[in-house]
């Protein structure tokens, strides 16, 4: 889904195309910036899942939003890293979003959605999925056993 993710500077273009280093066109989205309201609402969601304020970060990423075609269009994008991942959310049209979370560049994963029309759902279902990926790396999905996690002197919960 996204093939960069830069961080905005001061060299944004405000005309309706940017060239980037191969000169070649890419167009901007019709929709602009995340609003004020959007980063409130992305940032209680990251304060209700970490339990403290994480660096939001905007950016800009080029997604291809045909499949059909070869283009990519620059979307506003918010991005953050906690826990060893990396996220980004990316709007690509009005009320519209996509996301997905990294380890590096050949471990990247969507949520299972091309788009969302919600972006509290949106954010929620990223970080529920990367929560469940994250366990599964670690072993910790359901069903494991002592035997799966390699702890033969696991003796089962204490009984009270």
């Amino acid at each position: 889904m996204v093939a960069s993710a830069l961080p905005r500077g001061d060299n944004r273009v405000p005309t309706q195309t940017r060239t980037d280093i191969l000169h070649r066109e890419i167009p901007l989205p019709s929709t602009g910036d995340f609003t004020e309201t959007e980063r409130k609402l992305v940032m209680n969601v990251l304060l209700q899942r970490y339990g403290r304020l994480v660096a939001l970060q905007p950016a800009d990423s080029e997604l291809q939003l045909d499949p059909a075609r070869d283009e990519l269009t620059v979307c506003p994008t918010l991005y953050w890293s906690e826990q060893g991942a990396q996220f980004v959310v990316c709007k690509t049209g009005e009320g519209v979003y996509r996301s997905l979370f990294f380890y590096s560049d050949a471990e990247q994963f969507g949520t299972g959605r091309d788009e969302f029309r919600d972006l509290d759902e949106c954010v929620m279902t990223l970080l529920q999925v990367q929560s469940d990926h994250a366990r599964e790396r670690a072993g910790l999905f359901s069903g494991a056993t002592a035997k799966n996690l390699g702890d033969d002197e696991y003796q089962g919960p204490a009984l009270l």
